[in-house]
């Protein structure tokens, strides 16, 4: 099998989190796996790859443009040579015309229900990508019964052809930090001991960070000793954080450290008094399982696949700015309610395994083969 891991991003955000997840398990699990890849990456993905053989593909394809037209003709090539049954391609595009059958990852249909939270383009570009797997991929993989649900709903796609596998949550990298790794945490990001409100995700509209940023001053802004607000994360296509962020009264504080290491992630995550993650529209959430396995008290919004992966383990807000501005209040005044789902989340965390994901595209591999033989 010939997994497609050139479009990973080199910042390792959510898709970069899930393939690197995914490839591991899947090498644990035994399956004959080939990984073609950015050449950048080649060397990790040795790494996470072990027995497997990784493919490094030309230089030209760092570029966006030249990656998609290579899509549509190396990425068979490649599959020929390696003698490939199968190949996945795991973020949205595939290749046309392919000699194997293809799988193809839908991350969420956003540009569907909610296209004024993305760029006309990405938009236009997204829509189409996600009909032609649809129609053309042998079978599709999304994150969340909600993704499936909204793909069948919206599109009227065949739910007979997509397949749910939930990610899973690196616990090596994601897990309750020690006392020294929030405090180091802590002093880098220049807040030496003040506590905070963390953000994990991109800083765009979709993630509701406007409304996360104008709720936090609603709830802090009489206290005595206000939380900070931390915002980590790289920007998104729109100035809407920005404008929200030049309101906010001199007495508060905002941190927006831009990308973080994966290993500061525990103590920042771990280290808050609340993560608030109030996303608009979510294929899954991530950062919300993420969190959670760091032993943060975690609020989000009831939204699309988010109370599918937070369950009971989570404190839930309407995404409007008064009511994250209520709900953050009422867990920054309530520790007893953040310690309860501090555990809660830690419990809850465990049960999202990247073996157990790498278990459902085993499954959905034999499916699109049309031979349960491929599974080995």
């Amino acid at each position: 099998m010939l997994l497609d891991a050139t479009a990973v991003p080199s910042d390792r955000g959510g898709v970069g989190r899930y393939v690197d997840g995914l490839v591991g398990a899947l090498c644990e699990a035994g399956q004959d796996l080939v990984v073609v890849c950015q050449r950048s990456d080649a060397e990790r993905f040795h790494r996470l790859a072990g027995a497997a053989d990784v493919v490094p593909g030309p230089s030209a394809i760092a570029h966006r443009p030249a990656r998609l037209a290579w899509e549509q003709t190396g990425l068979p090539l490649v599959a020929q040579q390696v003698g490939a049954g199968l190949i996945h391609s795991p973020y949205y595009t595939m290749p046309l015309h392919a000699p194997v059958p293809v799988v193809v990852t839908l991350h969420d249909v956003t540009f569907f229900s909610e296209p004024e939270l993305h760029s006309a383009v990405k938009t236009g570009f997204y829509r189409s990508a996600t009909r032609t797997a649809v129609r053309r991929a042998s079978r599709v993989v999304v994150p969340s019964r909600a993704t499936r649900d909204e793909l069948v709903r919206l599109l009227q796609a065949d739910p007979a052809r997509i397949d749910v596998a939930h990610h899973g949550v690196d616990t090596a990298t994601f897990r309750p930090p020690s006392e020294a790794e929030t405090r180091r945490v802590n002093d880098r990001l220049g807040l030496h001991g003040k506590t905070y409100v963390a953000f994990l995700g991109v800083l765009e509209r979709r993630k509701n960070v406007p409304d996360l940023v104008r709720g936090w001053v609603r709830a802090v802004q009489d206290m005595g000793d206000p939380p900070a607000l931390v915002l980590a994360g790289s920007s998104g296509w729109d100035d809407g954080v920005d404008q929200a962020v030049t309101e906010v009264p001199t007495h508060l504080k905002v941190v927006r450290t831009g990308f973080m290491r994966p290993a500061d992630l525990p103590g920042l995550l771990g280290g808050a008094l609340v993560v608030a993650y109030p996303s608009k529209a979510e294929g899954f959430g991530l950062p919300v399982l993420e969190a959670m396995a760091c032993g943060a008290a975690v609020l989000t919004a009831r939204r699309l696949s988010l109370p599918e992966v937070g369950g009971d383990a989570v404190a839930y807000t309407e995404p409007d700015a008064d009511s994250i501005a209520t709900a953050l209040r009422a867990l920054i005044d309530d520790p007893q309610r953040r310690a309860q789902l501090s555990r809660s989340g830690v419990a809850r965390a465990q049960e999202f395994t990247w073996e157990a994901s790498a278990a459902a595209h085993l499954a959905t591999y034999a499916r699109a083969a049309g031979a349960v033989d491929l599974v080995r």
